[in-house]
């Protein structure tokens, strides 16, 4: 089937795209700015792109007329609140225009669940905005979700921040407030599975989890997973306009999110219409065991839900391991690259050799002092080695770390640190060549867990500035004389 999917660079469309593609269908993203998608290199070459504004229906004439089914998962949560909901019309309004020049035969939105009488405005216009796609020639279905559970989604990590850095937290009487959160393994399911069933033609559905909570237990639970202890007092002086500001400083979010959010958090959004189950059946994943997920070892593209499961068989999918994201939400980056001169193959070979006999490069003193640290504190220390001096497959142990992806066709290697610290860690080798020119990136990533992981990140910063420097450098540099000893390029 041939997919038009909007919204293909945002945090559903991006988990959506990958699905869409493995399950055989031809998708077309519609952006804003090719140049600025986020997808993965092997995934941008198996769709098409059209470049366009919502907002600018002269650059939706060239629109492919052969569109058999079109997602739609656009909104304006951040823009002023005086604009988002004209915004958000005029969108819907150019969208379904231009999709009635098409063959599109079934819309897919993806709203909120809005069925009390009061809405906030955020919500009142995605409410709007399923009036205005029901014009559209095409068959709508529509599907409302409460709070997603993922990594990186907006409500998820102002919950993250409000738990990992306020002990004890002062907190306005929205928290009272019930809703059923979903998790975004069974939201990409059911936008997945909806498509083209024609029994979901003119329907709207509500989507949730099992579990129905109000805001106050969804922050005391997701304490308890992270293993943090938590108090929680609400205030009932405390106005939407203060909870407001209270988000944008306490959180990472903007004020026009946060301002946002507060204004729908007035309402229930318990699930109502039901019957999706009967066309897409799911087993839905309760809210603390979606919170464990979205911090699992690595920020995940749905299609690859199953990859620890073939780590535990030792039968590793390696189609599925190409779309593994490290994630970028609540993390602590650090990017180096450099272009080289050097023969592309032997840079290769230097990182497909690091660590074991050895080692990491530049000042192996150091990542020893490290490894008996972590040993000292029941870790795993450096005395696993590697399994081969000179080749690696995704599931190898290597010292302290655990390959999740070494694809030398691609030039990527990925380590997930398996030593004891105060959050996660990842370490990500690339070598390409872009118009000829040789280039090697290397990332370290680490997501704390709470106030100490974030103190153990600057304690060890300076020494980081150092290390990953000269490592990437020697990785460039490094030769073998004929006596197998290492000398400098």
């Amino acid at each position: 089937m041939k997919i038009l999917l909007t919204g293909a660079n945002g945090y559903i469309g991006r988990r959506l795209l990958p699905v869409l593609v493995m399950q055989g269908h031809e998708v077309i993203c519609l952006v804003r700015d090719k140049r600025r998608i986020e997808i993965e290199d092997k995934l941008i070459k198996k769709v098409q792109f059209y470049e366009a504004d919502l907002l600018k229906p002269e650059q939706l004439q060239d629109l492919p007329k052969d569109i058999e089914a079109a997602y739609y998962l656009v909104h304006s949560l951040g823009s002023s609140s005086d604009k988002f909901q004209q915004m958000e019309k005029d969108t819907s309004q150019n969208f379904v225009e231009a999709i009635n020049k098409t063959d599109c035969q079934h819309i897919i939105y993806l709203s909120g669940i809005s069925n009390d009488e009061s809405l906030s405005k955020h919500l009142s216009s995605r409410k709007n905005a399923e009036t205005i796609l029901a014009q559209a020639n095409a068959e709508l279905t529509v599907l409302r979700a409460a709070i997603i559970i993922g990594s990186g989604g907006a409500s998820f990590e102002i919950i993250r921040d409000l738990v990992e850095k306020l002990p004890v937290m002062v907190a306005p009487k929205w928290l009272r407030t019930r809703c059923q959160p979903i998790a975004i393994r069974n939201v990409i399911n059911y936008l997945s599975g909806i498509i083209g069933k024609k029994e979901s033609y003119g329907k709207i559905y509500d989507i949730g989890g099992p579990d129905i909570l109000t805001y106050k237990e969804m922050l005391l639970i997701f304490a308890k997973v992270r293993g943090l202890k938590r108090y929680i007092i609400t205030l009932p002086v405390l106005t939407p306009r203060l909870s407001s500001y209270w988000l944008h400083f306490v959180t990472a979010t903007s004020y026009k999110i946060a301002s946002s959010l507060v204004d729908s958090m007035k309402n229930e959004v318990i699930v109502k219409n039901k019957g999706i189950e009967n066309i897409v059946p799911e087993e839905l994943i309760p809210y603390s065991e979606a919170v464990k997920m979205a911090f699992d070892r690595i920020a995940q593209n749905e299609v690859v839900s199953s990859w620890k499961d073939a780590f535990a068989s030792s039968k590793i999918n390696t189609e599925l391991m190409e779309f593994i994201q490290v994630p970028t939400y609540g993390c602590f980056v650090d990017k180096r690259s450099s272009t080289f001169k050097r023969n592309h193959s032997e840079v290769l070979q230097n990182i497909w050799e690091i660590g074991g006999d050895r080692g990491w490069y530049y000042w192996n003193f150091l990542w020893k002092i490290r490894g008996y640290m972590d040993k000292a504190v029941g870790g795993v220390g450096l005395r696993r080695g590697r399994r081969s001096p000179d080749q690696l497959v995704a599931g190898d142990s290597l010292d302290f770390w655990r390959v999740l992806i070494a694809d030398k066709e691609e030039g990527r290697l990925l380590l997930y640190a398996e030593m004891k610290l105060p959050g996660e860690a990842w370490l990500e080798f690339k070598v390409t060549n872009e118009d000829g020119e040789n280039k090697i990136s290397q990332t370290a990533t680490f997501r704390p867990h709470g106030l100490f992981g974030r103190l153990y990140w600057y304690s060890v910063y300076l020494f980081h500035e150092f290390i990953f420097k000269g490592m990437m450098n020697r990785i460039i540099h490094h030769r073998e004389n004929k006596k197998g000893s290492a000398v400098a390029a």
